[in-house]
């Protein structure tokens, strides 16, 4: 990201957690019956079925937080041996209006809504806007106060793009476990927070980049704070 300048899009149906964006979010099985039940009430639900499910396969999601301090994000993402870039979201959206094609840019940064469904929405009875239905998660992932920038069906004709180094590099894949990187401007970058556990060489070369791309960036170095336990932002002083 920093050093090319971009942000990662990536298929709503390759996300690490399989209910993510899922058409079973819904209850399909209650279509309502036309006269002489034609179409067949089943064949309704599978035809919104798919429509859900095509409409997930087009989508490409963009992954932010609003927290920097998540010790579980912290631990699970990079073993604290990583570091967290602080973005401009005014940047960021002015960026994908010039950089996506048409109607596929995202219009807002938008929370996701974490809830235990226990009984799913009624697909026919109560109307969700697609939005709503990407933004769904589990109240397991709570604490990540996720925020997601959601293109659908975008042209990415300026965008760098790689597959995850699972795939051998003469598999062949979906074309869905294609990552995209649409390049932003400099002024969308912030700050940036490194981690506890960074090796000093390490850490050196994210400064060097960091500084390289904008001067003014805030680089902080993250401590553990004495009376709790807590992650703590400590700003490094620019020399």
């Amino acid at each position: 990201m920093l050093k090319y300048r971009t942000l990662q899009f990536t298929n709503a149906t390759k996300f690490n957690d399989p209910f993510d964006c899922h058409p079973a979010l819904f209850d399909f099985s209650r279509a309502p019956k036309n006269e002489r039940n034609w179409p067949p009430a089943e064949f309704i639900s599978q035809m919104e079925y798919t429509h859900m499910k095509n409409y997930r396969e087009q989508t490409w999601i963009c992954c932010l937080s609003k927290v920097c301090d998540s010790l579980l994000m912290w631990a699970y993402y990079n073993n604290h041996k990583g570091i967290c870039i602080g973005l401009n979201l005014s940047a960021i959206l002015w960026c994908c209006q010039d950089r996506f094609a048409g109607l596929s840019a995202p219009q807002a940064a938008e929370e996701v809504i974490y809830r235990d469904i226990t009984d799913k929405p009624d697909y026919f009875r109560v109307r969700h806007s697609p939005s709503e239905w990407l933004l769904t998660k589990a109240k397991d992932w709570e604490h990540e106060q996720e925020v997601r920038l959601i293109a659908q069906d975008p042209y990415w004709a300026n965008a760098a793009r790689d597959v995850p180094r699972e795939f051998d590099e003469e598999e062949s894949i979906d074309g869905k476990e294609i990552r995209h990187y649409p390049r932003i401007t400099a002024d969308c970058f912030e700050s940036v927070y490194l981690g506890v556990n960074m090796l000093p060489r390490k850490k050196e070369q994210i400064i060097e980049i960091a500084r390289d791309l904008n001067p003014n960036i805030n680089i902080y170095q993250i401590t553990l704070d004495p009376n709790a336990f807590k992650l703590k932002p400590v700003l490094i002083e620019h020399p």
